[in-house]
């Protein structure tokens, strides 16, 4: 057997230059997530969340040794019978992924399955890989999905995209993803490295305060939760912060901005 396939473990964790990467890592599951791996990734999210200095959050999967790369089969579907898990406990990855204080990008290196579609949905930006494939088969298997989830696909695909995921239970293929606006990019594997790295190097070079309130914002007013007193005083915090006054100066004097998050 493949080495990289003989060792399936929990998703792990890496940090370096303010950017944080969780790796799913059961290739030989096809990633599908247990309940242990569960928990294994809201402990991370908490430790990224208390890093000041992890700035971008790049969620990827191992494909080795795989015939054709999966992210994620999903949740793992035995997971149910266990007392207190389910679909309650999986709804609350997706949950605290959406507001994570860093900026999130899914680097969909593999096709996607289930209730790991939401896991995708739930990040800020998506980036994939030419040849893979999404399914929704919740009402397949004779499930009701979980509100949240449902509520970021209409959010995300429009009502007709949702209603075709979840009424067909049909995949969609990268083209189907593509023409959806989802991704910033469907790339080849050639392309994988530079197409990722640019994009994490674009939003490291934003101001953290302006990004990381920005997020908060759009998110609010993407569900519906608008409250504009709390638009109004991030929009005070930013323009009265250093990162403006750096900002404004360095446009002016044509050079890169140095930021320092406040």
């Amino acid at each position: 057997m493949n080495p990289a396939l003989a060792q399936p473990s929990p998703p792990a964790l890496h940090i370096a230059g303010g950017v944080a990467t969780i790796t799913l890592n059961r290739p030989a599951q096809r990633n599908r997530l247990e309940n242990g791996d569960l928990q294994t990734l809201l402990t991370q999210f908490e430790a990224i969340d208390r890093n000041p200095e992890v700035r971008v959050l790049v969620l990827t999967a191992n494909t080795a040794g795989q015939l054709k790369p999966v992210f994620c089969a999903g949740y793992d579907i035995g997971g149910f019978k266990e007392p207190g898990q389910g679909a309650t406990a999986f709804e609350k990855v997706p949950e605290a992924l959406t507001v994570l204080r860093p900026i999130t990008i899914c680097a969909l290196n593999g096709s996607v399955y289930g209730g790991a579609t939401d896991v995708v949905l739930a990040c800020d930006l998506r980036v994939g890989l030419q040849g893979i494939e999404w399914r929704m088969p919740a009402t397949a298997l004779g499930l009701h999905y979980y509100p949240s989830g449902l509520q970021r696909y209409i959010s995300r695909f429009g009502v007709a995209a949702a209603k075709r995921a979840f009424l067909t239970a049909r995949p969609f293929n990268w083209q189907q993803l593509e023409r959806l606006g989802l991704f910033e990019a469907f790339v080849s594997v050639d392309e994988w490295s530079d197409t990722l790295q640019a994009l994490t190097e674009d939003i490291l070079a934003l101001a953290p305060l302006a990004a990381q309130e920005t997020k908060k914002s759009l998110n609010e007013i993407a569900a519906g939760h608008m409250d504009w007193p709390t638009l109004r005083a991030r929009e005070a915090l930013t323009s009265t912060s250093a990162d403006f006054a750096e900002g404004r100066a360095a446009f002016a004097e044509r050079r890169k901005p140095v930021f320092v998050g406040r």
